[in-house]
């Protein structure tokens, strides 16, 4: 079975924290989009995220500590994530899980241009 692809609901943006307030800011006051309280989260880069709502998206906006520059970051559903990547694999196109840590039957990939994409089952 060849795999499918097809995008996500989520879309992170990974933003400096010398940016990160003055940003939520932006979505919660500015646009008016539905942000939710601050999550708690123990996680090695992410300090803090909101949640928004975005149409039938989810933007999350994680204030990374170790970034001079935005990032946005997709989610890429597929029907079978090992098949996925081996065909990923196949097209020159390898995992990147040092990126961040995410669980074991998922994967970080980028496309040529550098952006990255969360590889996940359907």
């Amino acid at each position: 079975m060849k795999p499918t692809f097809a995008g996500g609901v989520n879309i992170a943006l990974k933003i400096p924290k010398s940016k990160y307030e003055e940003t939520v800011r932006f979505y919660r006051d500015i646009l008016k989009l539905e942000v939710g309280p601050e999550k708690p989260m123990e996680h090695p880069t992410v300090s803090k995220p909101h949640q928004v709502t975005f149409g039938p998206n989810t933007v999350w906006l994680d204030c990374v500590e170790n970034y001079s520059h935005s990032e946005v970051w997709l989610e890429m559903k597929t029907n079978n994530v090992a098949e996925a990547t081996s065909h990923l694999a196949a097209h020159g196109i390898g995992t990147r899980d040092e990126l961040e840590k995410i669980p074991e039957e998922m994967h970080w990939i980028q496309d040529p241009a550098g952006n990255v994409f969360v590889l996940k089952n359907e």
